[in-house]
């Protein structure tokens, strides 16, 4: 997964809760959660996940949260069609699974390349 999210600024951690919230959004927290305590970054001396992350850091030693990294999570989540609810809304209401596959497809597509302008754009300055 790391390949596909490198460009949008993000590590595999991220890519890999961005993939688990498909169904609801707010479930990226927790899966980040688990990812970091299961790696063993975050213990019970620490202030949580918070703290991981502040810590968390590129092999070269960059920090992995930058101001363009939060710039792009936040635009991939307000331009993502994630939530099921909403797909199965779609789907109750036009009696077919064109809309919402067309809405899935269509947004994650438009997310992702507004995520990777605003990441490419916000890494220039």
């Amino acid at each position: 997964i790391a390949p596909l999210v490198e460009p949008l600024g993000w590590d595999w951690r991220i890519g890999v809760g961005v993939i688990a919230s498909f169904p609801a959004r707010e479930v990226i927290i927790a899966t980040l959660g688990t990812i970091y305590s299961l790696g063993g970054e975050v213990d019970a001396e620490d202030a949580g996940l918070q703290a991981a992350l502040a810590r968390s850091r590129w092999p070269d030693g960059r920090p992995v949260y930058t101001l363009p990294v939060a710039l792009s999570i936040m635009v991939f989540f307000a331009l993502c069609a994630q939530c099921a609810a909403t797909l199965l809304v779609i789907k109750r209401e036009t009696n077919s699974w064109r809309w919402p596959i067309f809405t899935f497809v269509y947004m994650t597509g438009l997310a992702y390349l507004g995520a990777l302008v605003t990441y490419q754009l916000a890494s220039i300055f």
